[in-house]
C-alpha cells in the first residue's frame, strides 16, 4: 500500500470511517482532478489547494456520521465540497450537487463521469429557483451563507423531517440567534478534523414541530 494511501486511511479512520480500497482510490482521484482543473479554472484558492486533504477533504467527511435518509442536497457545492467526498463514502444515498457557477458544475460533471458516481446529480442553477420532485432529507452547505439566509433560500424544499446541516467555522452565535421563529436548532457539534487546528462546527436545524 502506498504511503499516501496509508496516511489517507489513517485520517479517515480518525473520523470513524472505514472506506473500501476503491473508495480511498476514488477520493485520491477526486483530489487529483481538482488539482488538475484548478490550474485553469481556479476552483479553490491556491493556499487551500496546498492543504487540500485537511482543509477540504477531511473537513467534508467530518459530517459523514450525521447523514441520514436517502437524498442529500448540497447547496453552493462549488468544487463538490462536501458533496463529492460524501457521495464516494455513501454510495447508498443520492446526492444533488447544486451551484450557479457554470465552470464549477462542468468540473463536477467530469468528476461524476471519471469516478462513475451514479448516485450524484448535478444542477447548474440558483437554489431559490430549484424545484424537487422527491423528498429532500438533508440540505447541507459549507461556507455558503449565514444560516438565516440559507433557510430563506431553501425553505421551499423543506418537508417534515428535512434537516439542515450547516458547516461553520467558529460557533455562529449571532446566526443562531437570528433563526426564524419557525425553525429550531436541534444540535451543534464541534468537529475534529485531522490536520486542522481551527474551529469547525456543524449545526443541525429544522422547521419547528407545531402542536
Amino acid at each position: 500500500m502506498a504511503a499516501a494511501e496509508t496516511e489517507l486511511q489513517a485520517s479517515l479512520a480518525a473520523l470513524g470511517l472505514s472506506p473500501t480500497s476503491q473508495q480511498v482510490s476514488a477520493l485520491q482521484q477526486y483530489c487529483d482532478l481538482l488539482r488538475k482543473w484548478n490550474k485553469t479554472y481556479n476552483l479553490i484558492s491556491t493556499p487551500d489547494l496546498a492543504q487540500l486533504d485537511s482543509r477540504h477533504l477531511f473537513d467534508s467527511l467530518a459530517i459523514a456520521r450525521y447523514l441520514h435518509g436517502e437524498t442529500i442536497l448540497d447547496v453552493g457545492t462549488g468544487a463538490g465540497l462536501p458533496g463529492i467526498p460524501l457521495a464516494i463514502i455513501s454510495p447508498e444515498r443520492q446526492f444533488v450537487l447544486m451551484d450557479s457557477n457554470g465552470k464549477k458544475t462542468r468540473f463536477l460533471f467530469q468528476v461524476k463521469l471519471a469516478l462513475g458516481l451514479d448516485n450524484v446529480e448535478i444542477e447548474n442553477c440558483r437554489v431559490e429557483h430549484y424545484q424537487s420532485q422527491r423528498q429532500i432529507d438533508i440540505v447541507t452547505c459549507r461556507a455558503f451563507a449565514p444560516i438565516p439566509e440559507i433557510i430563506r433560500l431553501t425553505e421551499h424544499l423543506f418537508n417534515p423531517g428535512t434537516v439542515l446541516l450547516a458547516m461553520k467555522g467558529r460557533y455562529p452565535e449571532e446566526e443562531v440567534q437570528a433563526l426564524p421563529d419557525h425553525f429550531e436548532l436541534l444540535e451543534s457539534h464541534r468537529l475534529q478534523v485531522p490536520g486542522q487546528d481551527s474551529e469547525r462546527h456543524l449545526l443541525v436545524a429544522r422547521q419547528s414541530v407545531t402542536a
